[in-house]
């Protein structure tokens, strides 16, 4: 993969297990990734199945694969960034377990590669509001991007 898109981080992360189960952290308040509190919500996706392409325009949103594998693919339109037009994948799973921080503006899709359900948990910076995401389809060409 090329140099990640501005604004993009990862941070790696910890699963605590023994044999009653897991814990699994996310973020926490002094995170440096950490801006604001505004939702935690769970994206459930179905095998084989795409979801984007999504765009928020003042939200961060902050992934975790909790249940499956899922790649995710973003895509930087922002004109006046360093990073314009570039296009970064990740993969994520219990196995491949970290946190990614996706800022304002940046396209983002999800397709799982499980077998069965995957799912993602999404602590938002801001509540979620109509006017604040714009959607595009799949194939859309804005994005150079196949799934």
């Amino acid at each position: 993969m090329d140099k990640k898109i501005k604004g993009v981080q990862v941070t790696r992360l910890k699963i605590f297990k023994d044999n009653k189960g897991s814990i699994l952290h996310m973020i926490k308040k002094n995170s440096k990734v950490f801006k604001s509190f505004g939702e935690i919500y769970f994206s459930t996706i179905n095998p084989g199945i795409i979801k984007g392409w999504n765009l928020h325009k003042k939200m961060t949103i902050n992934l975790v694969c909790i249940k499956g594998k899922v790649k995710i693919v973003l895509y930087d339109d922002r004109k006046n960034s360093k990073t314009f037009k570039r296009i970064n994948e990740f993969e994520l799973s219990r196995k491949k377990y970290f946190l990614l921080t996706i800022p304002p503006k940046i396209w983002c899709g999800f397709k799982n590669l499980h077998k069965g359900e995957t799912i993602l948990a999404n602590c938002a910076s801001i509540q979620h509001s109509a006017g604040e995401m714009e959607k595009r389809s799949n194939e859309d060409k804005l994005i150079p991007y196949k799934w």
